[in-house]
C-alpha cells in the first residue's frame, strides 16, 4: 500500500520534452511535450540511488535496481505548505467554469459547475448541458467525494529555439553542418508548488538529477498523514470510479480502453470490464527508458494510454481497491506497467 508521498522541487527549469526538429514544413511548437513526468522517470531517482552491480541474463556486468516491490503513482502536484492535499486530475464527468484571469502571478481557480451521472435507461451522461466547459483541470484530493474547485496546472512552457546543435547532441541528416532548428521546451512551475508522486519504498531526502536533461530537483520523502487520503486508497473502487492516473490497458503490444487477459490465442477484456460505459478523451501516447549502461538508453515500446480523469461504470463493478487489482490485466515488459501506478482509480459517489 502506499504510505509516503515524494515531494519534487525543480531548482530552475525543468524539461517540457523537445519537440521535432523544424523545417518548412513541419513547423510545429509543443507537440512532442510530455509534462509533468510520469511515475516510470521518478523509478530513475530510486535507480540512481538505490543501484548496486550485477549480471544480466546476456552475462554482461550491469546496474540493477533491486526493489521488486517498489510501487509508485503519479504525477500530481500540491502547494508547498499543504503537501498532503495534493491535487489530481479533475474526473471528465465533473463540468468545470474557470474563474476570469485576474492576476498573473495567482494559479487560476475555478468551480465546478454539474456532475453529470451515466444514466442505463436513456444510455446517456446526464443531464445534457449545453455550452463549453473547461478542461484540463486539477481537483484537491480532500474534496474528492465533494467537488467544488478546480485549478488550472501551475506550470507555464517557455521554448528556446537552438539556431544549431552541439556536436555531442542530438542530430538528424541534413544537408547543413550544423544540423537543423530545434525547438526545446523548458518548465518553470509556481514557486509556491511542488511535484507530488505516492510511493510504498521511502527514498532518501536530497538533491538529485530528474527527467530528461537531467535538470537539478530537491527530492523530500514523507509519510501520508492524511487518514481520509489514506482511506480512500484503501476502499474498494467498486462499479463508479475516476482514473487519476494514465491507464495503459491490453497484451504487451496492443492497447485498448479496458484491462484484457490471455484466452488461448486471443485477447478478450476482462470480465469485470465487460459492457463497461467510459467518459474519456483521445489517448496519449506513453513511453519511458528502461535504462542500460551504454550510451543510448533503451526505450520502452510505444503505447497509447487512457487520459487520467477517465470515468468507468461497470456493471458488475470490482470489490477492491486498486493495490489488490490482478496483476495480469497490467503489461508486463521488463516491469509489470503496475509498478508504474497505471490506472490508480478511486471511487466515485
Amino acid at each position: 500500500m502506499f504510505s509516503h508521498l515524494i515531494i519534487i522541487q525543480p531548482l530552475g527549469f525543468l524539461y517540457g520534452s523537445a519537440g521535432p526538429f523544424l523545417s518548412p514544413d513541419n513547423l510545429v511548437g509543443r507537440s512532442g511535450n510530455s509534462f509533468p513526468p510520469s511515475a516510470a522517470t521518478v523509478s530513475g531517482l530510486y535507480a540512481a540511488k538505490y543501484s548496486q552491480p550485477g549480471i544480466n541474463k546476456r552475462g554482461e556486468t550491469t546496474q540493477q535496481l533491486n526493489l521488486p516491490d517498489l510501487t509508485l503513482a503519479g504525477p500530481f502536484w500540491a502547494y508547498t505548505k499543504d503537501t498532503q492535499n495534493f491535487y489530481v486530475p479533475t474526473p471528465f464527468n465533473y463540468l468545470a467554469e474557470m474563474n476570469p484571469p485576474q492576476d498573473e502571478e495567482k494559479i487560476r481557480q475555478g468551480k465546478i459547475i454539474e456532475k453529470l451521472t451515466w444514466n442505463s435507461e436513456t444510455q446517456q451522461w446526464q443531464p445534457l448541458k449545453p455550452g463549453k466547459f473547461d478542461t484540463e483541470t486539477w481537483l484537491p484530493i480532500n474534496q474528492w467525494e465533494k467537488a467544488e474547485t478546480v485549478s488550472k496546472a501551475p506550470w507555464q512552457y517557455l521554448p528556446h529555439l537552438h539556431p544549431r546543435l552541439e556536436t555531442e547532441q542530438r542530430r538528424v541528416d541534413a544537408s547543413s553542418e550544423q544540423g537543423s532548428l530545434f525547438l526545446e521546451n523548458s518548465i518553470q512551475m509556481h514557486p509556491d508548488t511542488c511535484l507530488v508522486y505516492l510511493t510504498n519504498t521511502p527514498i532518501d531526502d536530497g538533491w538529485y538529477r530528474f527527467g530528461g536533461e537531467g535538470h537539478l530537483v530537491e527530492v523530500q520523502c514523507q509519510p501520508i498523514t492524511n487518514e481520509t487520503l489514506l482511506g480512500r486508497l484503501n476502499q474498494p473502487v467498486g462499479n463508479n470510479f475516476a482514473l487519476i492516473t494514465p491507464a495503459v490497458w491490453g497484451s504487451n503490444r496492443l492497447s485498448y480502453r479496458f484491462p484484457t487477459i490471455r484466452q488461448e490465442q486471443d485477447w478478450i477484456t476482462a470480465p469485470e470490464w465487460e459492457n463497461a460505459q467510459v467518459f474519456t478523451e483521445r489517448p496519449r501516447p506513453f513511453r519511458y527508458r528502461l535504462g542500460g549502461t551504454g550510451d543510448t538508453k533503451r526505450l520502452a515500446r510505444g503505447r497509447y494510454a487512457v487520459p487520467p480523469g477517465t470515468v468507468y461504470v461497470l456493471e458488475k463493478g470490482i470489490p477492491k481497491p486498486w493495490f489488490d487489482w490482478d496483476k495480469c490485466w497490467f503489461p508486463d515488459e521488463g516491469y509489470s506497467y503496475k509498478r508504474w501506478g497505471c490506472g490508480l482509480a478511486l471511487p466515485l459517489s
